[in-house]
């Protein structure tokens, strides 16, 4: 048996799979962020350690036999979290998360350095690690005076699992840190936000054993000794090795709290200068692009909140048949944007509001408006050098049919629906905790689902959602130039 415990933003969720890749059974403990100020976000480290013992908790009470089997696990976690860890391994203050934008002014000077674009390939985002850091050296001075080691949220979970102090490759990327090309550590940026190697965790590739469970957990799961724990990847990587989407030109759709345009790639092929991400894949020798959207469905979840309604019942009030677009367009910016903007302080808007505007138009719109921030996403993809056929649809907002439709309409190419399971990032992380415990052949494993059905782009469409979309793009500088 193997585990996949994958550190999400809402929530730690352990999946437990057998030798031959089944399903065993999955659970789930909830998490909740901290919003002190506008543009912050963050979590107790304390939190993901409780989530992750009422997740196994509650396998180990319907599966216990199974859960004993376990032999290796894979951690997957949200990326960019700068976790703060005090001498004796304590988190010095709430993990500064993903989407959190307070460090905008300290990520754009360091990406005025040249050096971090040449030796990371990214642009520094504000949801990046460093300028997290930097940040806090700023107005947190003690805490950053007492900072032994910064970990990503996954791997402070692998601490507690571990006692080691150990990362990988795919999730590492993301810090503003790494040499992404030459898969290391570099010593030279990290000496630019006052920090060094010392500071960081050890590197392995993903596949690899990034620690053993230590005896007093695996005793309270009921585990036996030597369980490995592998190097995991960051959750799009391991939702990638989920889905199979390792090799050169495949890709995925992911239709979560964030929204992500993935495609797999077998050099590295950086160009920030388009915004879009240039990350080590979770396999050795493997890289990734992505173009990434801050609010996917949490902008459907945010008009659920306003409306008094659940985010399905929104999207149930369309139907599956995609609709022309109304004339209303939503920017779904409500905290900033990466991919193509890299804008941490822009805001989002609906544009083109009547009194015919009901409900259903502004669910519309803002299923909309995601779509077209995916087809931004491509867009600078294809400037990155990146040519994409088609793409898998993974995440919560796939199973909405309508939306799927919107996004191929957009894109203007097919999107697949994967047979029936769950291929997600626990899963992926579940399939590298067995390539780590025995060996096996990462490309054999990491296969790719079968397909139940392809959204095709609606052809009667495509003029409408041409027109929706240069409207959508036009908004952008327009508002933009109003707030500044």
């Amino acid at each position: 048996m193997y585990l996949g415990l994958d550190l999400g933003t809402s929530a730690v969720k352990a999946l437990l799979i057998d030798g031959d890749q089944r399903t065993v059974a999955s659970a789930t403990g909830e998490l909740e962020v901290s919003r002190p100020h506008p543009g912050w976000s963050e979590q107790n480290p304390a939190d993901w350690i409780a989530a992750a013992e009422i997740a196994v908790g509650t396998l180990k009470a319907a599966h216990p036999k199974e859960l004993a089997a376990v032999r290796g696990i894979g951690l997957s976690g949200q990326m960019h979290g700068a976790t703060l860890v005090g001498a004796a391994g304590e988190a010095l203050r709430p993990c500064i998360l993903w989407n959190d934008t307070r460090s905008h002014r300290e990520a754009a000077a360091l990406d005025a350095d040249p050096r971090f674009r040449a030796i990371t390939g990214n642009i520094v985002f504000p949801g990046f690690t460093a300028p997290k850091l930097a940040w806090v050296r700023a107005n947190e001075p003690k805490i950053f005076a007492a900072t032994r080691k910064v970990l990503l949220p996954k791997d402070y979970l692998r601490l507690w699992l571990t006692g080691e102090y150990i990362s990988e490759m795919s999730d590492s990327a993301g810090t503003a840190w790494l040499d992404v090309a030459g898969r290391r550590w570099s010593a030279e940026l990290l000496a630019a936000t006052d920090m060094t190697e010392g500071h960081m965790p050890a590197l392995v590739e993903g596949t690899q054993a990034g620690g053993r469970l230590r005896g007093p957990v695996a005793a309270r799961w009921g585990m036996g000794g030597n369980v490995v724990v592998a190097g995991g990847a960051g959750d799009n990587a391991a939702s990638a090795c989920g889905m199979g989407t390792v090799r050169p030109g495949d890709a995925f759709v992911s239709l979560g709290t964030s929204g992500v345009l993935f495609a797999a790639n077998g050099a590295y092929l950086p160009n920030p200068e388009s915004a879009v991400h240039t990350f080590c894949h979770a396999l050795p020798g493997a890289w990734h692009q992505m173009g990434v959207i801050l609010s996917a469905t949490d902008s459907l979840n945010w008009l659920a909140g306003i409306a008094g309604r659940d985010a399905a019942e929104l999207t149930a009030e369309l139907g599956d048949t995609l609709r022309a677009p109304t004339g209303v367009s939503f920017l779904p910016y409500l905290s900033g944007e990466r991919t193509p903007h890299n804008d941490a302080l822009m805001r989002g808007a609906f544009a083109g509001l009547a009194h015919q505007s009901d409900r259903a138009a502004l669910t519309q719109a803002v299923l909309e408006g995601v779509a077209f921030a995916f087809r931004d996403c491509l867009e600078a993809l294809r400037a990155a050098g990146t040519k994409l056929d088609r793409a898998t649809a993974i995440g919560g907002g796939s199973r909405s049919r309508y939306w799927l439709g919107a996004i191929s309409t957009a894109l203007g190419i097919p999107v697949d629906i994967p047979a029936d399971g769950d291929f997600g990032a626990a899963f992926g992380a579940a399939r590298l905790g067995l390539i780590a415990a025995t060996g096996a052949e990462p490309l054999e494993v990491c296969t790719a689902p079968a397909t139940a059905a392809t959204i095709e782009p609606d052809a009667k469409l495509a003029a409408a959602y041409a027109d929706a979309y240069a409207r959508y793009r036009a908004l952008y500088p327009a508002i933009k130039g109003a707030l500044n």
